[in-house]
């Protein structure tokens, strides 16, 4: 890596800055709901009134993606129109880890909860993590349309929103430990140098199978990929090496 040695602010004008994805645990909330609180303002979002019906739901991994889509791109036309895009994909990553929680999921996705019940934790929710106005507006919505179950698919696709609106590569670097900021910087510019990207955003992956080195996957769907890891230069080491015809007896 002693290549790698830019200034820190490559990596500052290569990647859009979102603020720290945080979230307070809200395991709290599950066991005991806080009284009254002051109900959160809300602003009008584009989505249909009516919850899809329990036969659309089955319909399997295309009809969700369809849905997370929908839901992901009017929720981007919202935040574009009142210049809140970033925070808004900071928001939706903060609700994709909580609701990663198995826990937070059952909870949700249980039918015996009451939706009054289910608001309760978004408030919370919503308070210790920050959220904007909109944002819980938005969780208010899936709850009410018992879509709340696809959250983590429309952080997702709301990721993919953003990107292809600001002009933003993302790319995914593996390492064994973590890489100094300098050389995500650096790492950062040779990616926007390959793609053409107006920015590139890097997500890093710890991996200890590597031994030493970084690999890079960026592109449509991760379709492109550098390896600079040790594994490989000894996977291409071994391969080379015919060891056949040596007896250990």
């Amino acid at each position: 890596m002693a290549a790698l040695r830019p200034s820190p602010s490559a990596l500052r004008a290569s990647s859009p800055s979102y603020p720290a994805a945080s979230a307070a645990p809200i395991s709290s909330s599950l066991r005991r709901l806080p009284s009254a609180r002051r109900r959160l303002s809300s602003l009008k979002l584009a989505f249909p009134r009516s919850a899809p019906s329990s036969s659309s739901r089955r319909r399997g991994a295309a009809m969700m993606d369809t849905a997370a889509a929908s839901y992901a791109n009017a929720l981007a036309d919202v935040a574009k129109s009142n210049g809140t895009l970033d925070e808004t994909v900071a928001d939706m990553e903060k609700v994709e880890s909580l609701f990663a929680d198995p826990a937070v999921q059952s909870f949700f996705a249980n039918p015996t909860v009451a939706r009054e019940t289910k608001l309760e934790v978004v408030k919370e929710i919503a308070v210790s993590s920050e959220l904007q106005p909109h944002t819980v507006n938005f969780l208010n919505i899936l709850v009410d349309m018992k879509r709340i179950d696809i959250v983590g698919e429309i952080a997702k696709e709301l990721e993919a929103c953003y990107n292809r609106i600001t002009g933003t590569e993302v790319a995914v670097v593996t390492s064994v430990v973590e890489i100094e900021e300098n050389d995500l910087s650096q790492i950062a510019q040779t990616v926007k140098k390959l793609t053409g990207a107006k920015k590139v955003r890097i997500k890093t992956v710890l991996d200890p199978s590597l031994i030493a080195g970084f690999t890079i996957r960026y592109g449509p769907s991760g379709s492109k990929f550098i390896d600079m890891s040790v594994k490989k230069q000894l996977d291409e080491i071994s391969s080379q090496l015919d060891f056949s015809n040596i007896s250990l007896a």
